[in-house]
């Protein structure tokens, strides 16, 4: 290969939505493609245009290396799943690896090899808008959720027609930002990056992830992009990771904006000797590899180590085999199948934050219903990050639609309330009419999809516009009524809270929304989801989570002088964990296979069993949420109060009972430190191990480490 052909391979260029080759638009790609000096190409889907773009790269360049094709396949292609942070409120990975499943099936079936995704950002910012891509605040969880998504989009064996290679993102501490401002600062100690940022990319890595994608923020006052500590030291050397770094959209260039790099040749490389193999949309490399090579700013078996890692994974995809798409298999659309598994699965992630008197489930049998708020008779439930053309030939199943069929013979009246963002109250007396005359109400409030997502931080998390005036009328009439939530992130709930005896948390639930919220109000599914993210009291309490580490004047109710708010309660409005059902479940006490364990053999490997019976003591059956929580009291680094490390979500019939087991290893009760070579301790002492149905677990036993 020429310098030319082998930086060609680390360049990615962005196709221009619907335009075919031969539009203007992309005749940049195109010519890079057939000079053999482009290597991927991103947000370019559809059998036939992948095809044609992919022949002039194979048939017209002088190697015939066939072409990468990304795009964001976030959480679902044509058929539209709910938003990660809904999935990780499943407590059930399974979830987010039926969707990785039917995403890569349609995704390849359209040309595309590769996605961008899971986004294992672990976030304490719920002001940050990509706290809709993550899965919260947890690690552990988080780590969970992110091996399960990487099996599901790469099977056995990615070269298959129903697989496509995932990319870790964002590598790494994204979820950091200061303030929750997008592409912000993040300034991290070495034990925080490790205990709590890293541990979801290693698990990734260890699910066989192919790429992975740096972040656009500072880690220590180093961008990621050129962090050669995070990228080199950490994923290449202390991991052994064999497959290639990506950088985000113009993540490159950016190296000049940061103040870290002087021009476009210095962010090149910068970025290439850090460990960044293929460049996203800006040009450094392209630009300046040679002159660069020439004078020994990048290395030539640095540049050769990241060619390599990107051909390894064109022939890990089959590329070179078969670098075309059968176009008369193209997946064009959702099938019954997918949709029952969107459905299924929205369902499932849907979280019962309040239940006074049991208002919910609604009978089916209701003579009238009112529907009200500005997302009852809205198609635009799909969520952040979903594929343009999906979007618009399949929106989301409206709730007003989705209730009728739900309850045929009452009579359902629908009222918008107030708009969305809006401040004008004027249809709130029609809603309020609507709900006199009905024997219950559901009022569907919420954000835009827009309001959440990449570039979309509020400082204000509350419901926008007018909703909260809305929902205060429907309390007035004095009529029972249920709030569905449909958002992107946590919400401050704010004084409406008190008034509505039922709370329906359902996230962004994708395409079988309104079907998925209909079948847990009418109790066809009853709900075992649990918050996956604390919910903060108001904006001034952020951040606010349950993984938080002890100061040495922990929160006393009656002594001002230690850690706390002087108008705010010291916890959150729902905590990590939460989640109601339509049944009730009692846990017995946790017991521990043995009371002490030595240091030296948790190290070799040795495990202590946790146990605990789970009760339905319900009418129906249900499913709860079993997790388990250890706490270092003592340590050579203060450690969080709370850390989960265990959680099994079990289907239990009414009355029924389950023992549920748990091993807790070194990884569970150690810790890593402050050094940068990267050293994990396990300490002796005691641990406190918790076992409940959220992160205010009661149940206790002592652990002590000899």
């Amino acid at each position: 290969m020429t310098v030319e052909e082998k930086l060609g391979q680390l360049q990615q260029l962005a196709w221009a939505w619907d335009t075919g080759p031969g539009g203007g638009a992309t005749k940049d790609v195109e010519d890079a493609a057939r000079a053999g000096r482009l290597g991927s190409v991103l947000s370019v889907f559809g059998a036939k245009t992948t095809n044609a773009l992919q022949r002039v790269a194979v048939e017209e360049s002088r190697l015939g290396i066939p072409l990468l094709f990304g795009l964001d396949v976030i959480h679902g292609f044509w058929t539209t799943f709910p938003i990660p942070l809904a999935q990780a409120a499943s407590f059930d990975p399974a979830v987010t690896a039926a969707d990785a499943e039917v995403s890569a099936r349609e995704a390849r079936a359209n040309g595309v090899h590769w996605t961008f995704s899971p986004m294992m950002d672990v976030t304490h910012e719920p002001r940050w808008g990509r706290i809709a891509e993550s899965c919260g605040e947890d690690p552990y969880l988080t780590a969970e959720f992110a091996a399960a998504k990487v099996r599901g989009y790469q099977g056995r064996d990615y070269a298959a027609k129903d697989r496509i290679a995932a990319c870790a993102k964002h590598f790494v501490a994204y979820g950091g930002a200061e303030g929750g401002r997008d592409y912000n600062t993040v300034d991290v100690s070495e034990s925080r990056l490790r205990n709590l940022y890293l541990p979801p990319f290693k698990a990734a890595l260890d699910a066989g992830v192919a790429t992975v994608m740096a972040s656009f923020n500072t880690v220590g006052g180093v961008p990621a992009h050129g962090n050669a500590h995070t990228l080199t030291d950490v994923l290449r050397k202390e991991w052994g990771f064999d497959g290639f770094v990506v950088s985000d959209w113009t993540g490159v260039q950016e190296l000049v904006a940061h103040g870290f790099a002087e021009d476009g040749a210095a962010a090149a490389r910068l970025a290439l000797t850090a460990g960044v193999d293929m460049e996203m949309v800006s040009t450094t490399l392209r630009e300046h590899g040679r002159q660069l090579l020439r004078e020994g700013g990048i290395s030539e078996h640095r540049l050769d180590d990241a060619v390599a890692r990107i051909l390894r994974l064109k022939f890990a995809l089959g590329l070179f085999d078969d670098p075309y798409v059968n176009e008369g298999a193209a997946v064009t659309g959702p099938t019954p199948a997918t949709r029952a598994a969107a459905r299924a699965t929205a369902a499932r992630c849907l979280v019962l934050l309040k239940n006074d008197r049991a208002t919910l489930p609604l009978k089916s049998s209701v003579a009238s219903l009112a529907v009200v708020g500005p997302f009852a008779d809205s198609d635009d439930l799909l969520g952040t990050w979903v594929v343009p053309a999906a979007a618009k030939k399949y929106p989301a199943v409206k709730v007003l639609d989705a209730v009728r069929r739900a309850a045929p013979g009452a009579r359902v009246t629908y009222a918008l309330g107030v708009d969305a963002g809006g401040e004008d109250t004027s249809g709130i007396p029609a809603a309020v009419a609507a709900a006199r005359g009905a024997d219950v109400t559901v009022v569907v409030v919420g954000e835009p999809p827009a309001l959440s997502g990449e570039a979309a931080a509020r400082a204000d998390i509350g419901l926008p516009g007018a909703q909260e005036k809305l929902i205060e009328a429907v309390a007035a009439t004095g009529k029972p009524f249920v709030v569905v939530l449909v958002n992107g992130r946590p919400l401050t709930v704010g004084g409406w809270l008190e008034s509505a005896p039922a709370v329906l948390e359902a996230w962004h639930p994708g395409l079988e929304a309104g079907n998925a919220i209909a079948d847990v109000l009418f109790g066809k599914v009853n709900p075992g989801g649990k918050l996956p993210v604390s919910f903060p009291r108001a904006v001034g309490q952020i951040p606010v989570h349950y993984n938080h580490e002890s100061t040495g004047r922990p929160y006393a109710a009656d002594n001002k002088y230690t850690s706390k708010y002087l108008d705010l309660p010291p916890d959150p409005q729902f905590a990590f964990g939460h989640g109601l059902s339509y049944t009730t479940f009692a846990l017995g006490e946790p017991r521990l296979s043995r009371a002490d364990v030595p240091a030296r053999a948790l190290r070799a490997g040795d495990t202590v069993e946790v146990s605990v019976t789970v009760t339905n003591t319900g009418a129906r059956e249900g499913d709860e949420v079993v997790q388990l929580y250890v706490h270092d009291l003592a340590a050579s680094i203060a450690q969080p109060v709370r850390r989960l490390r265990g959680f099994r979500r079990v289907t239990l019939a009414a009355g029924a009972s389950r023992t549920v087991r748990f091993r807790l290893g070194a990884r569970d009760l150690g810790f890593w430190t402050n050094d940068p070579r990267g050293e994990f301790l396990v300490e002796r002492g005691a641990f406190d191990v918790y076992v409940g149905n959220s992160s205010t677990a009661k149940g206790k036993r002592r652990l002590t480490v000899t």
